[in-house]
């Protein structure tokens, strides 16, 4: 696969198919790599990345510090994420896209709508990652990484990361910079002559930022309130992907359809078409010589426009 600078980090990325652009934020934790979207949970079984390639330039890549990618030793947060993919933008030349996130990937494609509008054209959002048992355990993880650190020290922790081959999900103690710790001798040896003490303030304060409320963490509510671009939110159904995540979505999100369809329901055959639909409406309303009513009102062209800044909930 090809490797761009985005946001001075180099970036595993792949394009596959033709179209508009689409711009996808992975799934798969603090291993999103591209490879997610074929791999991972609901989206292996829905063959996603196949269906819309065949109608739009899908833009897929490794999430910084997953995969392929490079990283930094930073506090991290939504932000930061978020510029790794406008960067990519920039590299391939795309002055606006679609943006479309799967699980954790939903809070870095609002971040990046939220911070740059003029961006996004329309925004997918297939079970976001939220809810009050996923910020426990993300703490939980980050706890335990910490308690690690601090105990043995951060050589240690670069030595345990070469010597297993789990990512921060599965074993917490290593640390989210992990695969970078096994990947990169050079930043290895950066991050054990990090000062611990400074090492803990980054590693504590990037948990804070990351995983700081029970709804999807990514933007300021008021900054979705003030979002003007259309959205589909998808629910899940787990504890990593709870249904108050997807309505929070909904509530916040003044253009937002949402897809009240539970996850076994969720087929290869539906979940695809409804996509889909959503982006061609947005296009349409989009395109010069529209009046901007072009079925992104959630009436699937069936008439009925609803009143401004209201949300759609559309089940079929």
């Amino acid at each position: 696969m090809p490797v761009a600078d985005a946001d001075g980090i180099p970036t595993r990325y792949e394009v596959t198919g033709s179209g508009p652009p689409l711009l996808m934020f992975s799934p798969g934790g603090f291993d999103s790599s591209g490879e997610a979207w074929r791999t991972v949970g609901v989206y292996r079984r829905l063959r996603l990345l196949d269906h819309l390639s065949r109608h739009y330039t899908c833009v897929t890549f490794d999430r910084r510090e997953s995969g392929g990618s490079g990283g930094r030793l930073e506090r991290l947060s939504w932000s930061a994420y978020a510029r790794q993919g406008l960067g990519l933008l920039d590299h391939l030349g795309i002055d606006s896209a679609h943006v479309m996130g799967g699980c954790v990937g939903c809070s870095t494609a609002v971040q990046l709508a939220a911070e740059h509008p003029d961006r996004v054209r329309g925004a997918v959002l297939y079970s976001p990652a939220g809810g009050v048992h996923y910020r426990r355990k993300q703490h939980e993880r980050f706890r335990t990484h910490l308690a690690f650190a601090e105990k043995h020290g951060l050589d240690e922790v670069a030595r345990l990361a070469r010597a297993t081959d789990t990512g921060f999900t599965e074993d917490p103690r290593p640390g989210p910079w992990v695969r970078l710790l096994r990947a990169d001798e050079d930043f290895a040896s950066r991050f054990a002559a990090t000062p611990l003490s400074r090492y803990l303030a980054l590693a504590e304060g990037s948990a804070r930022l990351l995983f700081d409320r029970d709804t999807v963490p990514g933007p300021e509510p008021e900054d979705l309130l003030a979002l003007d671009v259309p959205a589909l939110v998808v629910p899940g159904q787990d504890t990593s992907h709870a249904p108050s995540a997807a309505r929070y979505l909904q509530e916040c999100l003044p253009l937002a359809e949402y897809w009240n369809v539970p996850v076994a329901e969720q087929t290869e055959a539906s979940a695809p078409a409804r996509i889909l639909r959503f982006l061609a409406e947005t296009d349409r309303a989009r395109a010069p010589g529209t009046d901007g009513a072009g079925g992104t009102d959630g009436t699937d062209g069936a008439g009925g426009a609803q009143h401004a800044g209201a949300t759609a909930e559309v089940r079929s």
